[in-house]
């Protein structure tokens, strides 16, 4: 048959190109390679804003919004004005059903469980800012939710799997320090209040593109105050604070414990990916911390946490410590005597030499080092890996199943800081063995109609 007759023929409509929707082509959740993935993003008027110019920047198309401050939300509305607008994220996933493909969470700590099951029961690609839940029972819900739906998750934890953490690996693989029995981690934060003895008790009127009510979700209700009072004895801190003087919304939310998880928690996920990966950590078997003093409904304004963690895959036992609160290290290696650290970083003391970060600080060892090939692939990107997962491809290297490790380590932190006791934890049965004070803040009430539900 020649082109002219082929043509002709209703062969040429069966060889045509045949739009079939992708659900037909690969079942429920199926996105194909070349597909724009559209994305949701609740939580954007933070650091929703960067971080959603960042999916928008690798690929991801920007179709919808949502926000309970109107105000704080102005400047993500405005850098993607065809975003469809919702206050209430139950709407969002309600209405937008397949037009979305995907959700952002950027919200307080306290609402992440709630936002990443709905959108997961709604079987949406999800990505969530750290720590990933508020309590240990939430993140157990989670990651059970995600691996029976199967969609691509991702956790915005410094990745492991970027320059640093891949030449960590290296390095430790090739045991050019020796065998690390002794891991320093440390952070400047908090640059919120934190120490806090008492909620405030002057309330402000509630800005009228403000949900209060929607913004406190499960956590006990409580009168809107925008600002501290000048007569209040609120930490020092507070003048040096990123959020100003507002007591909870938009930013110092974090110190609270109804709403964040603190400095361990707003920090300690970036720090301890990496060792976490490169040193195969999981569980520690006893955790212990000191502290400023600390109170209920606050964490306290520094705090030292350590972690005993056990011999495993052939790697000695170990011990990690956790400073903030412009605590550092107390006793430092001869080859950093003298040396100032910086604000934030990670210590590794090996039998053979020190590394910091992803540095051999041993002067006999730095040749050695440089020598070790790069033998690992970079990835790097927190939202380009998500986008690729998201297309089926790579799962995103800290996954809601990678980053509940990460994440139950600073929440069984912040359990030995607020009991002032030891955690022994027995993840398979979920319970605290030697401390009946934090085993209680396992599982923590919601309020306001709001229920904590599996998938």
């Amino acid at each position: 048959m020649n082109r002219r007759a082929f043509l002709k023929s209703g062969v040429a409509a069966v060889a045509a190109p045949v739009i079939v929707p992708r659900h037909v082509l690969g079942g429920e959740g199926y996105t194909a390679p070349s597909e724009k993935i559209t994305l949701g993003g609740i939580g954007i008027g933070g650091i929703g804003h960067p971080q959603l110019k960042s999916c928008a920047e690798v690929g991801f198309e920007v179709v919808a919004l949502c926000d309970v401050d109107d105000n704080h939300a102005k400047k993500t509305y405005d850098r993607f004005p065809q975003a469809r607008r919702y206050r209430d994220f139950r709407e969002l996933l309600s209405v937008e059903k397949d037009r979305v493909d995907a959700i952002y969470c950027g919200t307080p700590d306290h609402t992440h469980a709630l936002i990443t099951l709905a959108a997961l029961r709604a079987k949406k690609h999800v990505c969530c800012v750290k720590p990933l839940t508020r309590t240990l029972e939430e993140c157990k819900l989670v990651v059970e939710a995600a691996k029976k739906v199967g969609t691509a998750t991702q956790v915005t934890a410094s990745p492991w799997t970027g320059e640093t953490g891949c030449r960590v690996m290296e390095l430790l693989e090739a045991g050019v320090i020796g065998e690390v029995r002794e891991i320093h981690l440390w952070s400047d934060r908090p640059k919120w209040p934190q120490g806090m003895t008492a909620y405030p008790t002057n309330t402000d009127p509630i800005p009228e593109t403000f949900d209060w009510k929607l913004w406190q979700g499960p956590a006990e209700e409580r009168p809107f105050t925008s600002e501290w009072a000048k007569e209040s004895n609120v930490p020092d801190l507070v003048s040096a604070s990123w959020g100003g003087r507002a007591v909870y919304h938009p930013f110092n939310f974090r110190g609270w414990t109804a709403y964040g998880t603190g400095s361990l928690g707003d920090m300690g996920c970036h720090y301890v990916n990496i060792p976490y990966r490169a040193l195969k950590l999981r569980y520690p078997t006893r955790v212990m911390a000191t502290s400023t003093r600390a109170y209920s409904i606050a964490y306290p304004l520094a705090s030292v946490v350590t972690y005993d963690f056990p011999a495993r895959e052939g790697l000695p036992a170990c011990q990690l410590f956790w400073y903030d609160g412009g605590l550092r290290p107390p006793v430092l290696p001869k080859e950093l005597d003298g040396q100032k650290l910086p604000d934030g970083g990670a210590l590794y003391i090996g039998s053979k030499g020190v590394m910091l970060n992803d540095q051999v600080v041993t002067p006999s060892l730095v040749e050695k080092a440089a020598a070790v090939p790069k033998t690992l692939v970079r990835r790097g990107h927190t939202f380009q890996e998500w986008l690729t997962a998201c297309k089926g491809g790579e799962k995103a290297g800290c996954d809601f199943e990678w980053a509940s490790y990460i994440t139950d380590f600073v929440l069984l932190g912040n359990l030995a800081i607020q009991t002032g006791k030891p955690v022994a934890f027995d993840p398979e049965a979920m319970k605290v063995t030697n401390n009946p004070a934090a085993d209680a803040l396992i599982r923590q009430p919601y309020h306001n109609g709001w229920k904590l539900e599996a998938v």
